[in-house]
């Protein structure tokens, strides 16, 4: 492939990492419990997390 013209280094940075300092972008995990999320939400959260818990435990025992 043939460039057009030399990448200067700032555009190879954000060419390989992304836009710094966009919250646009960024990705956030969010707290159900505490980011004010509706009883629904919250017991969802806890439902996934105990599920993922037991998942982890059994792969734990498994390779044990």
């Amino acid at each position: 492939m043939q460039r057009l013209r030399p990448l200067s280094e700032e555009e190879c940075y954000l060419r390989c990492y992304g836009w710094v300092g966009s919250t646009d972008d960024a990705v956030r995990v969010l707290d159900p419990r505490t980011d004010g999320a509706d009883e629904g939400a919250r017991i969802l959260a806890d439902r996934m997390r105990r599920a993922y818990e037991r998942r982890i435990s059994r792969a734990e025992a498994e390779a044990a």
